[in-house]
């Protein structure tokens, strides 16, 4: 057991958290079992990605959240069903030794099989220092996923301008626009509809309580998530109770 010490003004309460262990998967849900109308599309289970193999921990092409982020992102499919988009999910929870997987492939600098789809205009040796590549994820603590949108009108993925993964200045949410005021700014790289696809689903998450990450448009983490320092290592399979 961990002591945590929450101080109040006058006073301090001890509280006592579980230790969790890392191959504990109790409070993490498929989230087709939360939101069953759900588009999966799990590229790390397959080969295209930017490593080009399937990447260690996948399982199955399923998707896994901690309880807390897949009932806020019920919330956010509720939403833009509304408008007509479903949710389609690339990655959520990622097992540690995936990202080990990530690694290892990027310092092999000679493994260049998938460059010309994910990081043309990039050499491998400059993946780690512009953090294209870092050895903890966000993803490995439960409550961060990877998703778009798929317009149901259109009966395909809403134009984004650019793909899941895409390594350069063209996935970060404020490329041709405020991602604050959700003010576009006029380019021949990305069109008005390609910025507004991109702020419907930032809005959208951000009403529920994800926070987005400034360096790709598809990338968001439940703010208040439950294990903040927690590196889960149980692989990505579907959960059975």
């Amino acid at each position: 057991m961990i002591a945590v010490m929450i101080c109040g003004v006058s006073s301090c309460v001890k509280k006592m958290a579980q230790d969790v262990s890392l191959e504990d998967n109790s409070q993490f849900v498929n989230i087709t079992d939360v939101i069953p109308d759900v588009i999966l599309e799990i590229r790390y289970f397959g080969t295209y990605n930017f490593v080009g193999t399937r990447i260690d921990g996948y399982e199955a092409p399923t998707a896994l959240l901690t309880r807390q982020a897949a009932d806020s992102l019920k919330a956010v499919s509720d939403d833009l069903k509304r408008m007509g988009f479903r949710l389609k999910i690339y990655d959520a929870y990622r097992p540690q030794k995936a990202v080990d997987h990530f690694v290892r492939w990027a310092k092999d600098v000679n493994d260049t099989v998938m460059k010309r789809y994910f990081y043309p205009d990039l050499t491998k040796d400059v993946l780690f220092p512009q953090e294209y590549i870092i050895e903890r994820s966000g993803h490995t603590r439960g409550s961060t996923l990877d998703l778009t949108l798929f317009d149901m009108d259109k009966e395909k993925e809403a134009d984004m301008g650019g793909t899941f993964d895409w390594f350069g200045k063209e996935s970060h949410p404020d490329f041709c626009g405020n991602p604050d005021t959700f003010e576009y700014h006029p380019s021949d790289s990305l069109t008005a509809e390609q910025f507004n696809n991109r702020m419907i689903l930032r809005r959208a998450m951000m009403r529920h309580g994800f926070k987005p990450l400034h360096t790709e448009w598809w990338h968001f983490t439940l703010e208040n998530e439950p294990f903040p320092d927690t590196y889960f290592t149980f692989p990505v399979a579907p959960i059975k109770r």
